[in-house]
């Protein structure tokens, strides 16, 4: 109870001022989520798309022969209520999410950071090696939940924190563990007027997985074309939603496991006023 009374007067001092805006400039960082939220009545269209491993050489075009993508719809319920799904090619998932933004950072410094939990769920839907014997439901599902802690400490410069848990009701072993805790880094820094790079990393605390699957890392551009933000990428995992990147990333980084690609959306305003 006490918890829910501070969260409401955080909420409640944060609507009393003047709010700290662009933190980030999409829903997604790289691969994972950023504390932006859509307003209210507006729905976005998200095409994620990742080409093979750079290293793959001149004959795979540099990765280029093969790709990966997600098909995603964002919905505003309110300023601060999101929810979203998406279809991915990788292990066929569907998935949904439901995103709120607990505490915006202000512009007088009475609230130093913005708070934003994310909450997913997704389903492999391959079909089993074995038409005999079936994949339940149950077993195909994984969870996520996240906190988001960022801060905009000047035009240029953003940092965000993402403490994880992701929960798998079926692991590939036994020496593998159900739930996984991992830390994630992003970082967001203004190049030019409509330039950005941004980074992001999630660690995850060794002995959770096997040896083969590894930490996800990002290296990416934010181009803003006015309507929109074009974002370019560069990362080893091939997956675009939690359960998978931050759990079955088998690209090693320093052996050149690299995947380029990118974000791309569109912005529809369903109802309510233009912002």
């Amino acid at each position: 109870m006490g918890c829910l009374i501070l969260l409401c007067g955080i909420t409640a001092l944060a609507q009393n001022n003047s709010l700290v805006h662009r933190t980030f400039r999409g829903l997604r960082v790289i691969n994972g989520h950023s504390i932006e939220t859509l307003y209210e009545g507006e729905l976005e269209l998200l095409i994620e798309h990742r080409f093979g491993r750079i290293n793959g050489g001149l004959y795979e075009l540099f990765g280029l022969d093969q790709a990966t993508m997600r098909l995603g719809l964002d919905y505003g319920i309110t300023n601060r209520l999101n929810i979203g799904v998406g279809r991915s090619t990788y292990g066929k998932h569907l998935d949904a999410y439901v995103k709120y933004k607990i505490a915006a950072q202000t512009a007088d410094e009475r609230i130093p950071l913005t708070l934003t939990a994310v909450m997913t769920v997704a389903a492999h839907m391959l079909r089993p090696v074995d038409p005999e014997i079936p994949i339940p439901v149950q077993s195909r599902l994984a969870y996520s939940h996240q906190l988001l802690i960022a801060r905009k400490w000047s035009e240029r410069l953003s940092t965000q924190f993402m403490p994880t848990l992701v929960h798998y009701n079926l692991v590939d072993t036994r020496d593998e563990h159900n739930d996984v805790l991992a830390m994630g880094v992003a970082v967001r820094y203004q190049l030019a007027k409509n330039l950005a790079v941004t980074a992001e990393y999630y660690y995850k605390l060794p002995g959770q997985l096997a040896a083969d699957k590894y930490d996800p890392v990002g290296i990416g551009f934010d181009i803003n074309t006015g309507s929109h933000v074009f974002q370019l990428h560069f990362t080893n995992a091939q997956s675009m939603i939690e359960k998978a990147f931050i759990g079955e990333t088998r690209g090693n980084w320093l052996a050149g496991d690299i995947h380029f690609g990118f974000n791309m959306t569109r912005l529809f305003k369903l109802k309510g006023r233009r912002y």
